[in-house]
Formats: C-alpha cells, sequence, structure tokens
C-alpha cells in the first residue's frame, strides 16, 4: 500500500484546459494568480454499504469526477473561498476562528472541516491564509462523495499552504475525523480511497490499522454509475446517523462488557467466530421486532437519562424504536459479501462476472429490506438496469437517493446506455434536463494530488 505523502506534479496549463480555464477565473476574481492546483477524487463504492462505520472492510474505486481547488497563500490570516458554480456563494473567514455550523451543511463549512483538521493535527499558530477557488465536477447529494473530496482536497491545500506534509494513510485518517465536525459519523471509507486511490484498480480498504488492497476487476464487463436525481445530504436529515446508532446498540446487547464495544467488528473480534456465525448469533440474541427505548434500557441495565448522555449521539437523542435485528443482520451478511467479491477477482474464474453480479443484487436487496436505506427510484433504477442487461445493480453511497452502480458487459454497454436513458430519464422531464451528467461508465481513477504550473 502507498504510504508516502500525495503526489506533486508538474504540468502544462496549456494542455490542460480546465486547469486554464480555473487560472482565469481566479486572477479575474482575486486579481492574482494561483500558486498550486490541488484535486481529490470522488468515488463509487463497488460494494460493502454501512459497514465502515462497524469497522468492516469496503471495496470502491475512485472516479474521474473530482474536487478541483486553485490556491494562492496569503499574507492575511484570511481564508476566502469562491466556487465556479454561481450557486454556492462566496465565504470568507479567519483562519484563527474557525467556526462550523453543524446546523446547516452548506458547501463553505466541508472545506472548513478539512483545514481545521490539518490545523489542530500540527496545533499550527498563525496558519496561512488563503485566496481559494472551487471548480467540482461530482454531482451533488449523489452518493458520489462530493462533500468527503470537498473535505479532502481542504485538507490538502491547507497542509500544501502551511508547508507540511503527511502520508496519505495520516491525511485519510484526519479528513475523516475532521467531516464529524460537521456532524456527520462516517466511517473513513471516502476520504480513504480519495487518498489512497491508484489508476486502473479498485481497492479493499480495512480499517484499524487503516489499510489498501488492490483488487483487480475482470475484463468482459464495466461499472455504470446512474444518477436516481433524488438528492440526500447524510448531514442535513438524521437517516443516516440513526443507522450508526442502531449498529452502536446492536453491539451492545450481547451481555458482553458492553461499555468496551463500539464496532459490530468489535463483538465478532471478542467471540472469535466466523461472519457466518455472527449471522446465527444475530438470530439467536436479536428479535425482528423494533426495540423500544425502554427495553434497551432494560437490555443494557441503564437508565433513560443514562443511554442519552453516555451512548445517544446529539441529533439522535429523539428516536423512540430502534431496530437493531436487522441493522446486524444487513452489516454481518454485507461484510462477508465484500470478502468474496474480492476472492472472486483474485481468483478471476470463468463466471466472475456472473458470480460478483450475483452479489450485487444480494446487497441491494439487503440495503433495501434490512438497512432500509433505498428508496422508491432507487429501487426503480436498479430494476431498470437489470432488465436492459446489467449483470448485477445495486444503490451506491448512503442511500435514500443518490446513484445506483451496474455492472454491464462491455458488449452490451451501448444499448444498456439508450434504454436506461429512456426508461428512466425521458420519462420525466425534471431527470431529463439533468441526464447528461447522471448515466456514464466509469473506470478506476487515481487518488488525490497537487499541481503545479511547470
Amino acid at each position: 500500500m502507498a504510504s508516502d505523502a500525495p503526489a506533486t506534479l508538474p504540468v502544462q496549463l496549456a494542455e490542460q484546459p480546465r486547469l486554464l480555464k480555473l487560472k482565469k477565473m481566479f486572477i479575474s476574481k482575486f486579481g492574482s494568480a494561483p500558486k498550486f492546483y490541488a484535486r481529490a477524487p470522488g468515488r463509487v463504492n463497488l460494494i460493502g454499504e454501512h459497514i465502515d462505520y462497524c469497522g468492516y472492510a469496503v471495496l470502491p474505486m475512485a472516479i474521474e469526477q473530482d474536487i478541483l481547488i486553485a490556491v494562492e497563500p496569503v499574507k492575511t490570516q484570511v481564508v476566502q473561498l469562491a466556487n465556479t458554480n454561481p450557486l454556492y456563494l462566496d465565504f470568507s473567514t479567519s483562519v484563527n476562528n474557525i467556526h462550523i455550523n453543524k446546523t446547516k451543511p452548506v458547501w463553505h463549512n466541508y472545506f472548513l472541516c478539512g483545514l481545521k483538521g490539518v490545523q489542530e493535527h500540527f496545533s499550527l499558530n498563525g496558519p496561512t491564509g488563503m485566496n481559494c477557488l472551487l471548480d467540482g465536477t461530482i454531482p451533488p447529494s449523489s452518493g458520489l462523495s462530493s462533500s468527503s473530496a470537498l473535505v479532502c482536497c481542504a485538507g490538502l491545500v491547507t497542509l500544501t499552504a502551511n508547508g507540511k506534509t503527511l502520508s496519505k494513510v495520516e491525511l485519510a485518517e484526519i479528513c475523516t475525523k475532521s467531516e464529524r465536525y460537521i456532524g456527520t459519523e462516517g466511517g473513513g471509507m471516502d476520504q480513504s480511497i480519495s487518498f489512497l486511490a491508484e489508476e486502473g484498480t479498485a481497492k479493499l480498504i480495512e480499517f484499524s490499522p487503516l489499510r489498501a488492497t488492490d483488487v483487480r476487476l475482470p475484463n468482459g464487463a464495466v461499472f455504470v454509475i446512474a444518477n436516481s436525481c433524488v438528492e440526500m445530504n447524510k448531514a442535513a436529515t438524521s437517516h443516516y446517523n440513526i443507522r450508526v446508532m442502531e449498529c452502536r446498540l446492536a453491539t451492545k446487547c450481547k451481555g458482553l462488557e458492553w461499555e468496551k464495544m463500539l464496532k459490530l467488528q468489535d463483538v465478532q473480534a471478542r467471540l472469535g467466530v466466523s461472519l457466518k456465525e455472527m449471522l446465527t448469533i444475530v438470530e439467536e440474541v436479536f428479535h425482528p421486532e423494533p426495540y423500544s427505548i425502554e427495553e434497551i434500557c432494560t437490555c443494557l441495565g441503564i437508565s433513560l437519562e443514562e443511554l442519552r448522555t453516555q451512548i445517544l449521539s446529539q441529533n439522535t437523542q429523539d428516536v423512540t424504536t430502534f431496530k437493531l435485528y436487522q441493522r446486524a443482520k444487513h452489516v454481518y451478511s454485507e461484510a462477508a459479501r465484500v470478502l468474496e467479491f474480492k476472492k472472486i477477482c483474485s481468483e478471476a474464474p470463468a463466471n466472475a462476472i456472473q458470480l460478483l453480479g450475483k452479489l450485487m443484487k444480494q446487497s441491494h436487496i439487503s440495503c433495501r429490506d434490512m438497512y432500509e436505506c433505498s428508496c422508491p427510484e432507487l429501487d426503480q433504477l436498479v430494476d431498470i438496469c437489470l432488465q436492459f442487461g446489467a449483470i448485477g445493480s445495486r444503490l451506491t453511497g448512503a442511500g435514500w437517493g443518490g446513484c445506483t452502480v451496474s455492472m454491464v458487459p462491455t458488449d452490451k454497454l451501448s444499448t444498456f446506455l439508450t434504454n436506461v436513458k429512456e426508461a428512466y430519464y425521458r420519462s420525466n422531464d425534471q431527470r431529463l434536463t439533468l441526464e447528461k451528467n447522471n448515466l456514464f461508465a466509469t473506470k478506476p481513477g487515481g487518488g488525490a494530488l497537487v499541481f503545479l504550473e511547470a
């Protein structure tokens, strides 16, 4: 695994139309030229949904859509942020007084997360001010990690502007922690793949300690991303954090020393059993009916006040029922599917594409029925993709909107794209206007890096 720092590449701007355009906009905005450019990619998770924060390995790849920021370090201790998209308003703040509003997940707050994370890591006194112009090509709230890519890019920008260095792994871990300033209790997949991705390979990403292993995808198939056009912002709703909390509570009802158990993987490690055996334990320990808050308190032998202050997070205080059986069942079965997916890719049997497709279908059903993180539009899109030739299709990212990822035989790609456009996008006026950026084949891209004008 690459444990070095993100690459710094010299580039001829004349050969990079997007960078050149960004430079011209920067000069017109700030009256001076940027000193460097930082890039962090979005990602698509092929399999392993909602299990990174439970301690389990996931299998994403970076995509070519990214966040690109032009940067000029300045003498004043002020950060000025602007965006090439006029929908995102300019913002400026003192670098010594970073305030992140959890109740409003606006774009500049994600930048501030990365900025604050790096500043605090180095205990920077008098950090460098910056003028920054951001250009993003990842569809927002689409489950392709636009917000985490922005946090990662901001972390890399702050690091570079202040003349510091860190390894990709250290940066990924800092950016994972710092995104929590905005209230998202994520597990680290998005930030890890943004830094650790390499051209041409997906990655199995494992946690504690963080490490990434190449996963060569089979020849003969491509992965196609389709946006449901239903936006979902993890930080703006409580769905995501409620699932995190349900998984946390599910670690505590096995009669073990629950105070020390934070992740479902901790329970498996403590019991020393396989994922298959954990699924049997789930059947024995939990009932499928939702648990009331009183029942949770009885289970743990604590008062309601103790539950609220010691376990529940700030934005899950008002939840009154929890589905522990369903969430644990999804996590352990999905963790097993990830390992099986990697094994098939490594062994490359003749029917690898069919086997991987079956795992993707099973993953979507579990996300829909056990984790309840799908929505009618995602289910419809998955069905359409399978109907028109995808071997496997599933929601990707947090869910409740956003994108699907489908595995399509290369020779069927053209007809697949035509048919899906017709069936999903052209049947709906609102989706039709968004069609261009919302259905595309993708291959594994590279990770975050810095460009210097040659």
